[in-house]
C-alpha cells in the first residue's frame, strides 16, 4: 500500500476514507525526496465567525475579525451560486457613520481587524467610495487594526482609493470562463476585465489575495485553470481556493458538487503553478465526507493553510512530516490573519504546544505533544 494511504488509515478520524490511489501516488511522487520543512509549513486557522471544534482544535472564542456588509443582505447581482446568502451572517451597516461607531466598539472589545464586504451592483462593483474617508479615519485612529476588503472589479481609481484609505488586504474572485461570467454571474463583463482588475490591485501597496471558486460553473470545472494562469501572471500575496457549496443555489439553477478527486487535482496544479506564493484552502467547501477528502488532498498537495480544518488534519500533516502550526487568534472570513501573518508568524503556535480541544477525546494521543502551561 502507498505509505501515505497507510498514514491516512492510521488517523482515527480518517480510517474509513476512500481516496483516489492514483492521485495520492502523484501527490506523494511530487514531494518524493523532500522533507516536510522543504514542502513548507502547514498553517491551520480557527476563525471566529462561526463555531468550530474538532478533537484537535477549538475555535478562538473572541470575535476578533468580524465580517461587515455595507449593504446588509442586499446584492443586485444575485449570482446563481450565492443569491446573496453569504452576506446574511455578516454584521450589517448602512452608512459610514454607523461603520465608525461599530468599529469603535469592535476595538473596545479587543478586535484586531475586520473584513469589509457587501453586495455588488450589476457591473460587479461594491460601492465603498462613500466609506473611504471613514476607513481612513479608522486607520489613523487605530493604526494596528487590520482591514480586509472584498471587492469586485476594481478600476485604477477605485484601487487607489482603497490604498489611500489604508486597506491592508484586497480580495476579489478571479473567473476564467466567459460562459461562467455570463450564465452564473449574469455579467456583461469579460475574463480580461477580471484580469485587468487583479493587475490593478497588485500594482498598489496592498496585500492582494484573489479567490478561485472551484466548480463555479454549476459544479463543473471550466475556467479554473485559466483563472490560475491569470493569477500566475500577476503573482499576488496569496491565493485562496474554495469549493462551490451547492446549498446556496436556487432549485431552478442547481449546482452539482464537484468530485473531490477533481478538486484535489486542482490543488496539485495550483501548488505547482505558484511555487513561491502561499496557496490556502478557505472555509467555503462542502461538508461531510467530501470535506474530509478535500482537506486530506489539501494536506497532501502541499497547500500552505486550511481554515476550519476537519478532524484528523493535524495528525495527518504531522504523519506526513509537514511542519505544523496553528493560529488560534481569529481571522475574518478566510483571509484576515492567515494572509496578514504570512512571513510574520508571531501569532502561530507549533503543534507541539497546542492543547487539545476541551471535552473531546484527543486523537493525537499517539503523537508526542508538549502541552502549553
Amino acid at each position: 500500500m502507498n505509505p501515505w494511504l497507510e498514514s491516512v488509515a492510521q488517523v482515527e478520524a480518517l480510517e474509513d476514507l476512500r481516496l483516489d490511489e492514483n492521485l495520492v501516488a502523484s501527490m506523494r511522487e511530487r514531494w518524493s525526496g523532500l522533507s516536510g520543512s522543504q514542502v513548507g509549513r502547514m498553517n491551520f486557522y480557527t476563525p471566529s465567525f462561526r463555531h468550530h471544534e474538532t478533537s484537535e482544535l477549538s475555535t478562538c472564542g473572541k470575535n476578533a475579525f468580524p465580517a461587515i456588509s455595507i449593504t446588509g443582505g442586499d446584492c443586485k447581482l444575485q449570482c446563481d451560486h450565492c443569491k446573496a446568502k453569504i452576506l446574511e451572517p455578516m454584521i450589517p451597516v448602512r452608512s459610514p457613520e454607523e461603520l465608525e461607531r461599530l468599529v469603535d466598539g469592535i476595538v473596545a472589545d479587543g478586535g484586531r481587524g475586520l473584513l469589509l464586504s457587501g453586495g455588488s451592483d450589476h457591473q460587479n462593483v461594491v460601492h465603498y467610495e462613500p466609506y473611504f474617508p471613514t476607513v481612513r479615519r479608522i486607520k489613523d485612529r487605530y493604526p494596528s487594526l487590520q482591514i480586509a476588503m472584498h471587492t469586485g472589479i476594481a478600476t485604477r481609481d477605485f484601487a487607489l482609493g482603497m490604498e489611500d484609505a489604508g486597506v491592508d488586504v484586497a480580495m476579489m474572485d478571479v473567473i476564467g470562463a466567459q460562459d461562467t461570467i455570463h450564465q452564473v454571474y449574469h455579467l456583461r463583463r469579460t475574463v480580461d476585465d477580471f484580469e485587468a482588475a487583479l493587475e490593478t490591485l497588485v500594482n498598489t501597496r496592498m496585500k492582494v489575495v484573489p479567490h478561485i471558486v472551484i466548480g463555479l460553473h454549476y459544479g463543473q470545472l471550466l475556467g479554473e485553470w485559466n483563472a490560475l494562469e491569470i493569477v500566475q501572471r500577476h503573482l499576488p500575496s496569496a491565493l485562496v481556493l474554495v469549493v462551490i457549496m451547492s446549498q446556496y443555489a436556487s432549485q431552478s439553477r442547481p449546482f452539482a458538487t464537484p468530485p473531490a478527486e477533481e478538486v484535489g487535482q486542482f490543488f496539485m496544479d495550483a501548488r505547482a503553478a505558484l511555487t513561491e506564493t502561499p496557496v490556502l484552502l478557505g472555509c467555503a467547501r462542502p461538508s461531510g465526507v467530501h470535506r474530509l477528502m478535500t482537506d486530506t488532498y489539501a494536506v497532501m498537495a502541499g497547500l500552505n493553510g486550511i481554515a476550519f480544518p476537519s478532524d484528523g488534519m493535524l495528525a495527518l500533516a504531522k504523519r506526513l512530516d509537514r511542519e505544523v502550526f496553528v493560529t488560534p487568534s481569529c481571522c475574518s472570513m478566510i483571509v484576515g490573519e492567515e494572509v496578514l501573518a504570512m512571513g510574520d508568524h508571531s501569532d502561530s503556535i507549533p503543534l507541539d504546544h497546542i492543547p487539545a480541544a476541551p471535552k473531546r477525546q484527543n486523537r493525537l494521543r499517539d503523537i508526542p505533544i508538549v502541552l502549553s502551561a
